[in-house]
C-alpha cells in the first residue's frame, strides 16, 4: 500500500477552518446538514433525542430493507461508498478536526477504501439433496443491529458497518464514541438523506443527538436491538457481553513482526513502514514492534534508513517512553505501564519533539532499538514509533512474538522467503490475521487479496466481518423432493 505525503498540523488546521466555516454557512441555508432540529422523523435523517426512538425508528426501517431484493440492498451500499469517496476531503478533515488523532491524507484514503468492503456479493444460498429430500440453507437479517463505535475511525468503522450490515437485510443504530460523535452524526444524516430519496426508506441508519453511556447502555438493553456490535476497547465489549444478547466484538491487538535472515530487507522495511506509519499506527493490524534476527539486525536498520524512517537512539527513547507511557508505583517496567492518550495516534514531528530530536520533514515512521521488555514492545501503544529487537535466531523471535501478542489472537507477520518458517510462526500464532511477506493492510483487501471491514472479531471469533457475520442461518427442508440426479 502506498502511503501519500504527511500534512502539516498547519495544513491540516486550515482545511479544518474551511470545513467549519462551510459547515456553519450550510446551517443557514439546509439546517438538516447538521445536528437536525426539526420533529418529525423522516426530517431527522435518523438523528434522534432519545435511544428508543433511535430504535423504534430503525425497527421500521428493517422491515421495509428485509423485503428489498438485493438489486436494492446494493444501491445502498453503492450511495454509502459512493458519498464516503465523493465526500473525503470534507468528511476526513472533519474527523481529524474533531478526534485529534490520525493524519489527514489517511483519514482520506480510509473513506476510500469502502470499496474493498464486502456487500450483497458475500451472500449466497447452499442446498444439500439426497433421496429422503431437499435441504436449502439461506442467510437472514437479524433486525435491528446495536453498533459501538471507537474514536480512532469513526466514520471509515460506520461505514464499513452500514455496508456489511444493510447488505445482509438489516438495519443499525449506532453508539459513537463521544470524540468523534458529530462527524459519525453528519455522515449517517447524508446517507439517509440519499437512501430516502432514492429508495424511499428513511432512517436505515439512526444514532443519537448525545452520545452518552447511558445511551450506550440502553441500546445494550433495547428489547428490539437483535444483536451488538462492537468496535473498541475491551470495556466497552465487556458491558455488551453483560446485557445477554450476542455480541461481536472487536478486540485489542499488539501485531508483531518477525524478520529472520532470509529476508528481502528493503521490501520488509518497505512493508513495515507502510503498515505501521499508516494513520499513525492507529490500525489495530499495525505493526507494533519487530523481532529481528541478530545476523542480520544491522543491515535491516541500514534498509529502514533507507525507506525513510528516522531512528532514534537511547537517551531519546527513554525521553519518548516518560512522555508516552505513566507506571504505576512511579517506576518502570512493561508489566506496570500504562499508555498515555497525549501521544496516542500523533504525527512523527510530535512524537519526535517529546524524544528531544528534530526529524526530517516528510517523516512517516520513527525506529530505534529497545529489549523485549520495553513498554513500546509489549504495550499496544498505536503511535509512529516502532522498537526494533535483535535475537537469537528465527526460533527465539517467534517466541517473543508469541509474547508480545499476549495470546490477544489478533494478528501477526513475518518476512521471511522460507516457508517453512512462515508455516511455523503461523501455528505458533494462531492469530486471526497473519501476514507474509506484505505490509498488515494487505490483509484488509488494501495491496493484497484480503477483504476490508474495521471490525476484527478476535474475542467472539467472527475474524474480519462480512454481511454473512451478521446474519443467521435458516434451514428449509422439503421431503421427497424431485431429484435430477
Amino acid at each position: 500500500m502506498q502511503t501519500q505525503q504527511q500534512v502539516s498540523p498547519q495544513v491540516i488546521a486550515e482545511i479544518a477552518k474551511e470545513v467549519v466555516a462551510r459547515l456553519r454557512m450550510q446551517m443557514q441555508t439546509a439546517p438538516t446538514a447538521q445536528a437536525p432540529a426539526p420533529r418529525t422523523s423522516a426530517a431527522r435523517d435518523g438523528v434522534f433525542a432519545t435511544v428508543d426512538e433511535a430504535v423504534n425508528a430503525a425497527y421500521e426501517a428493517q422491515k421495509k430493507v428485509a423485503a428489498m431484493p438485493l438489486e436494492d440492498r446494493k444501491r445502498i451500499v453503492d450511495i454509502i461508498c459512493r458519498i464516503c469517496n465523493d465526500r473525503r476531503e470534507e468528511l476526513g478533515p472533519m474527523e481529524l478536526a474533531e478526534t485529534k488523532v490520525g493524519r489527514l491524507d489517511h483519514k482520506i484514503l480510509k473513506l476510500t477504501n469502502m470499496r474493498f468492503v464486502l456487500g450483497v456479493d458475500a451472500l449466497h444460498t447452499e442446498a444439500r439433496s439426497n433421496t429422503t429430500g431437499l435441504c436449502i440453507i439461506e442467510h437472514a437479517p437479524w433486525g435491528v443491529i446495536g453498533m459501538m463505535l471507537p474514536v480512532t475511525h469513526s466514520v471509515p468503522t460506520m461505514a464499513s458497518n452500514a455496508i456489511n450490515i444493510v447488505a445482509a437485510g438489516n438495519t443499525a443504530v449506532f453508539g459513537p464514541h463521544p470524540s468523534g460523535a458529530n462527524v459519525a452524526k453528519y455522515a449517517l444524516q447524508l446517507w439517509n438523506r440519499e437512501i430516502e430519496r432514492e429508495l424511499g426508506v428513511a432512517n436505515v441508519f439512526t444514532t443519537t443527538i448525545e452520545p452518552t453511556i447511558e445511551a450506550a447502555e440502553q441500546i445494550f438493553h433495547h428489547p428490539k436491538v437483535a444483536l451488538l456490535c462492537c468496535t473498541g476497547g475491551a470495556a466497552v465489549a465487556k458491558a455488551a457481553a453483560m446485557s445477554g444478547k450476542r455480541v461481536i466484538a472487536g478486540g485489542p491487538g499488539n501485531p508483531p513482526v518477525v524478520v529472520d535472515e532470509t529476508a528481502d530487507l528493503d521490501r520488509a522495511a518497505r512493508c513495515i513502514i507502510d503498515g505501521a506509519a499508516f494513520d499513525n499506527n492507529l490500525l489495530c493490524i499495525g505493526e507494533k514492534e519487530v523481532f529481528v534476527v541478530a545476523s542480520v539486525a544491522d543491515a535491516f536498520i541500514a534498509a529502514m534508513k533507507r525507506a525513510g524512517a528516522y531512528q532514534l537512539d537511547s537517551v531519546a527513547i527513554d525521553r519518548l517512553t516518560k512522555a508516552a507511557f505513566t507506571f504505576e508505583g512511579g517506576g518502570g517496567g512493561c508489566a506496570r505501564a500504562h499508555v498515555k492518550k497525549d501521544l496516542v495516534g500523533k504525527d512523527v514531528a510530535v512524537l519526535a519533539k517529546a524524544a528531544g530530536v528534530q526529524a526530517p520533514a516528510g517523516t512517516d515512521l520513527l525506529f530505534g532499538e529497545t529489549e523485549e521488555n520495553h513498554a513500546f514492545v509489549q504495550e499496544e501503544q498505536m503511535m509512529p514509533f516502532v522498537p526494533i529487537v535483535r535475537v537469537r535466531d528465527v526460533d527465539a523471535a517467534i517466541a517473543a512474538a508469541v509474547r508480545a501478542e499476549h495470546g490477544y489472537r489478533h494478528t501477526a507477520i513475518i518476512h521471511t522467503n522460507n516457508l517453512e518458517t512462515a508455516t511455523r510462526m503461523a501455528k505458533a500464532m494462531n492469530t486471526t490475521l497473519f501476514i507474509h511477506n506484505a505490509a498488515s493492510p494487505a490483509s484488509l483487501g488494501v495491496g493484497g487479496p484480503g477483504y476490508f471491514s474495521h471490525t476484527i472479531a478476535t474475542p467472539t471469533g467472527e475474524g474480519i466481518t462480512t454481511p454473512l457475520t451478521f446474519t443467521r442461518e435458516r434451514q428449509m427442508i422439503v421431503g421427497d423432493a424431485l431429484r435430477i440426479i
